[in-house]
Formats: structure tokens, C-alpha cells, sequence
């Protein structure tokens, strides 16, 4: 594995903890500033709108600028938006300084994850994004309760000096350690890419990477309320639990990228199914200490055990598409994470509590495994290869990956 895929690894701790550190402090923010838990709650969603629109979007603006310069731009603009974030006086700033930084986020990720994806062989794309997917594993281990630890010790505007600082250790990183990457000699054509979206296989994979990052996040976004309001466990004992989650996610990753180059649809079914069974055991056993916190701890394995998997999907069918794959997988998934959000703190407002989120999420769950399961049918009906989709479909894969094969060899990866 290429040492920058382990950079932007690395730098992708930075990003995540920003994105998910939310989850242990809307407690605090929102009484910081005067709104409820679930308008707290669409401070998560805003950064998730933030990386739907960011991702395709900066992938096409800086099309022809050079990766390493582009990526050296955008965490520098991340940095900046949580100094943004911790300076905010109003929650109306703390908003808008959200969608910024998940614009940079956005964007880090497209580049970051196509640069990843086209520096290995095509057998080796899923362990080279589980890579990248550890970062965010390694965000909930240790960046995530850290936050919840400075929010409850020094308020939550620590935990955003704490992000800021650590985007620039990430800053320095690829300033040091990821090279000079030439553009490609041909010139990406955006009308040629914007064509896989007409197959139906590309949309099958995006729906399900939505639901399925939706149906986790829609009860992760309340974990911090659930344990301490219904679970009855102390504020101080947030962190722990939030790093179980995060050591279930490290686990789940480095199992999910060594299985899915070999068994994406096996990794696919069942971690979709794992993690709708235990997020319906989680409403179920709320109330009850021992099980919520084994629960969190599992729920964080069956999800990060299928994160590989789905982002590999996307980029199998939409293999013609090298420029906007990454931004597709990156989209797709945070499509879930602003949906899955919304919808928890709809429930809790509909006043079903604070284990609602779980139920909706079980029923995302199930959505998605339902579409996971058409999408292998329809494989089984109409693949002429190994990816899955339409015999159109796969072709148009294969001229994808052998022009990237072409690139990279006279040029280098982008």
C-alpha cells in the first residue's frame, strides 16, 4: 500500500472526528445555545449536506488543478472552519461554519479516495479505502470521546480548537509525505462520466450506501441522550461508550476490508443485516446499561464491516466515471448521514423518546438490505462479469479502469 494512502488515512482521523464528535456533545451546545437537542441534531445534518453537495461538486471545480494542491487548499479551508466553529456566537454561525468545513471535508474525501483507489490494483480498492475508512474507525476510538471529554471538562468549543489543531498536523502530513502527482495527459471528459448514472446498478449502490450509513446514524447522532436519559448512565461515561463504538468501528473496518475485494455482496448482506438486528436490540434493551453499551460496541462493527464494501460497489459500477466515482461514494454516503439525523430527531420530537432513533434506524435497515438484495438479483439476471452490473454497464467499467491503468502508468495516479 502506497504511503499516501496512510496519509490521507490519517488525515481522514481529522475529518471524522469533526463529523462525528457532535454525537457526544449536543447536550451541551444545545444549551450553549438556547435550542433543543434535535435542532442540535441539524448541526450533524448540516455537515452531511455540506459533503452531498461539496463532493461532486469540488471533484469537477478542481478537475484540473494538481491533486497534492488540492488537497493542501482544502484541509487548510477545514482548519479554518473550526476555528469558525469554536468562535461562533450564535448557533446561526456554528451552522454556517458547519457547511463550510463539510465542503473542504467533501472534497478532501472525492480526491482523496480516487488518488487511493487509482494508486492500487483493481483486487486491492477495498483494503486501500478501508485504509481511509480506519481514519474515521481511529476518529471514533480516540477523536470522538475525546471530544465528549473536552466538551464536559472544558466545554464544547474545545473540542473545535482540538479538531482545528489536529487538520493542521494533517496539513503538514500531505505538505511532507504525499508527492507531486501530474495530471493525466487525456483530459477527463465530465459528459462521458455523467453517463453511468443512467444505469440502474450505479443507483442501487448509491441507495444502499445512503441507508445504510442512514439507518447507523439515525441512532448514533442520539447515542449521548439515550445513554444518559433512558440508559441512566452518567454524562462522565459518554466518552467510553462513544470509543467502544469507534473500537467496534476499527474492528469492523480492518475485517470488512480484508473480505470485501473477494466477497463484496456476502460482506454486504450481511453487515446491512447485522446492523439492523442490533439496532432494533438497541430500542429494544434501551433501558438496560449493560446491553446498550455491547450493543454500541457491535453496532460500530456491523457498520464499518460494510463501509468498504458499499464504497467498493460504487466504484465497481461507475468505474467509467474515475473523476466522480469518489464523489459518489462520498455523497452517497452522507445522503444517510443528513437523512438518518433528520429522521431520529423527528421521532423525538413526534415525542416517542429518546429510543426511537434506534426503531428508525432498524427500518432504514431493512431498506437498505432490501435494495442490497435486488441489486444482487439483478447480477445474477443480467452480469456478463464479475462486478454485477449490465453487460453495458461492465464494459464501460473495464474502459474505465484500463484508461486510469493507462494514466497511471505514463503519468501517475491522479
Amino acid at each position: 500500500m502506497p504511503v499516501a494512502v496512510y496519509v490521507l488515512g490519517l488525515s481522514v482521523f481529522a475529518l471524522g472526528t469533526s463529523e462525528f464528535m457532535l454525537s457526544g456533545l449536543l447536550p451541551a451546545i444545545a444549551d450553549d445555545m438556547d435550542v433543543s437537542i434535535p435542532q442540535a441534531g441539524l448541526l450533524i445534518s448540516a455537515f452531511a449536506v455540506g459533503m452531498v453537495v461539496g463532493a461532486p461538486l469540488l471533484a469537477v471545480a478542481t478537475l484540473r488543478l494538481p491533486r497534492r494542491t488540492t488537497l493542501i487548499a482544502l484541509i487548510s479551508v477545514f482548519a479554518l472552519g473550526q476555528v469558525a466553529g469554536a468562535l461562533a456566537p450564535t448557533y446561526e454561525t456554528l451552522f454556517a461554519s458547519r457547511v463550510v468545513s463539510a465542503l473542504a471535508c467533501a472534497g478532501f474525501w472525492a480526491v482523496g479516495a480516487a488518488v487511493a483507489v487509482q494508486t492500487v490494483p483493481r483486487n486491492a480498492r477495498a483494503r486501500a479505502l478501508a485504509v481511509m475508512v480506519a481514519g474515521l474507525s481511529i476518529a471514533n476510538v480516540l477523536g470522538v470521546p475525546g471530544g465528549a471529554f473536552l466538551g464536559e471538562h472544558l466545554g464544547w468549543r474545545s473540542a473545535f480548537w482540538a479538531v482545528g489543531a489536529a487538520a493542521v498536523v494533517a496539513l503538514v502530513g500531505v505538505v511532507a509525505l504525499v508527492p507531486r502527482i501530474p495530471l493525466p495527459a487525456e483530459r477527463p471528459r465530465i459528459r462521458r462520466e455523467l453517463a453511468v448514472y443512467r444505469e440502474g446498478q450505479v443507483w442501487l449502490a448509491i441507495t444502499a450506501t445512503a441507508l445504510a450509513g442512514g439507518a447507523v446514524f439515525c441512532a448514533f447522532s442520539y447515542l449521548a441522550p439515550l445513554l444518559t436519559d433512558v440508559a441512566g448512565l452518567d454524562a462522565g461515561s459518554v466518552p467510553l461508550v462513544l470509543a467502544l463504538f469507534g473500537a467496534g468501528a476499527l474492528v469492523g473496518a480492518t475485517i470488512g476490508g480484508r473480505f470485501a475485494d473477494a466477497h463484496l455482496f456476502g460482506v454486504m448482506v450481511s453487515g446491512v443485516a447485522a446492523s439492523t438486528v442490533l439496532l432494533a436490540g438497541l430500542a429494544v434493551l434501551a433501558a438496560h446499561p449493560v446491553a446498550v453499551v455491547a450493543l454500541s460496541f457491535l453496532i460500530g462493527v456491523s457498520a464499518f464491516y460494510t463501509a468498504p464494501a458499499l464504497n467498493t460497489r460504487i466504484f465497481d459500477v461507475a468505474a467509467a466515471a474515475p473523476t466522480l466515482a469518489g464523489a459518489t461514494a462520498t455523497a452517497a454516503f452522507n445522503v444517510g448521514n443528513t437523512g438518518g439525523p433528520w429522521l431520529g430527531g423527528a421521532v423525538i420530537d413526534a415525542g416517542l423518546g429518546y429510543a426511537a432513533p434506534a426503531w428508525a434506524g432498524a427500518g432504514m435497515g431493512l431498506l437498505a438490505l432490501a435494495v442490497v438484495v435486488v441489486a444482487l438479483l439483478l447480477r445474477r439476471r443480467g452480469s456478463a462479469g464479475p462486478d454485477g452490473g449490465a453487460v453495458p454497464l461492465e464494459r464501460a467499467a473495464v474502459t474505465g479502469d484500463a484508461a486510469a491503468e493507462r494514466g497511471a502508468a505514463l503519468n501517475g495516479p491522479r
